[in-house]
């Protein structure tokens, strides 16, 4: 059993999820990161649909949604820690929720901003001042701004304009840094790609207290391919221990549907019965034999096409980073096609994944139901 000593939150603007496939693509995303929180922008839910939303293992979401699909945020908690909710405040427009609680008797308060897209720096201002009095040294606020802070974080260096100094001011003021920058003052990571123009940018933040630099453990940008944003991770010190469950193996019936699969499993019984069938095993024993052995090769199968699975994603991956490397130094147009392209190839395959994860699911329930 895995032990953890700190709390891992992180954040995404994942531009809509109203489609089926998307939102369980997020929920593989979301089991595979494993954080404690997760913070979400752009969901794109009403106050009607956001119950679409769920993620197995994490029973505590929490929306602000609009009357229109825009906007959203939502602040999800992982069941495997212990937090007891205080207080919650959200607007009507799915710009913001914060939530203040507590994980193993210790304060947090979450603060989740989506800022319009037009007079960012003027909202966030406003925003903080008027939840100035709910914001302390355990506030940590994560936010997709739409607008870099430094010009650190555009890839082409550009300045940042008055009303972006203004806020830069303000959060002076009131202690408040820019976790990622304080860590890498000088990285040219960033989490969002305009293929319009070409140019990278570093337009989602997650700002913390001066005061608790020290509680900080690590913070990183972080790849999600379904969203055109990727994702920023925080992990804060806790002296307290959290422990992490295991998960039961279940045949994946959809594996059946394959068959190179069924043909191995055919030639596996057949090999297994030629050896084990005569009248010194009883059927009961040999019924119960069979079944660990095929068990066993299920899982030698399931193992060998993830791997194989994986392998095509790192090796795209890999070319995509590269890609991009190249791109923040000299840009050039037919990479940024190439960029678009192996994003495209990606999104087909973890797509294709998440849609056979789909119907094995519904292929249980309809079991389920048929034996019911």
């Amino acid at each position: 059993m895995a032990i953890r000593t700190y709390i891992s939150i992180i954040t995404l603007n994942v531009n809509g999820l109203n489609a089926p496939a998307k939102r369980h693509r997020l929920a593989e995303w979301i089991q595979k990161q494993d954080p404690y929180i997760c913070c979400l922008q752009e969901t794109h839910f009403t106050s009607r649909n956001a119950h679409k939303l769920k993620v197995r293992g994490w029973k505590k979401i929490f929306h602000a949604n609009g009357d229109q699909k825009k906007a959203g945020v939502a602040i999800l908690i992982s069941d495997k820690i212990d937090f007891k909710m205080k207080n919650i405040f959200r607007d009507k427009e799915g710009h913001y929720i914060m939530i203040k609680g507590s994980i193993q008797e210790d304060d947090i308060t979450i603060l989740n901003i989506y800022a319009p897209n037009t007079g960012s720096p003027q909202y966030i201002r406003q925003l903080l001042t008027t939840l100035k009095g709910e914001i302390d040294n355990s506030t940590v606020i994560v936010w997709d701004f739409n607008t870099p802070l430094t010009a650190m974080d555009r890839s082409t260096r550009q300045k940042i304009n008055k009303e972006t100094q203004a806020l830069n001011e303000a959060l002076n003021q009131m202690d408040l840094i820019d976790i990622y920058r304080t860590f890498h003052p000088k990285a040219t990571q960033y989490t969002f790609f305009s293929s319009a123009h070409g140019t990278f940018s570093k337009i989602d933040h997650i700002l913390g207290y001066k005061s608790n630099l020290s509680n900080f453990k690590k913070i990183k940008i972080t790849s999600s391919i379904f969203s055109d944003h990727n994702a920023i991770r925080l992990e804060i010190n806790n002296k307290k221990k959290t422990a992490k469950n295991t998960n039961t193996w279940r045949l994946n019936n959809m594996l059946l549907n394959n068959q190179w699969i069924t043909e191995e499993i055919k030639e596996e019984i057949k090999k297994y019965l030629a050896a084990n069938d005569n009248e010194d095993t009883t059927l009961q024993n040999l019924w119960d034999a069979a079944k660990a052995i095929l068990r066993g090769k299920f899982i030698a199968i399931q193992a060998h096409l993830r791997k194989q699975e994986k392998a095509q994603i790192n090796k795209l991956t890999l070319h995509l980073k590269k890609l991009e490397r190249e791109e923040q130094t000299r840009p050039k147009v037919s990479r940024r096609k190439e960029i678009i392209k192996i994003k495209a190839e990606i999104n087909e395959i973890e797509t294709k994944k998440t849609i056979e994860k789909i119907n094995e699911t519904k292929s249980w329930f309809f079991e389920k139901n048929q034996q019911n």
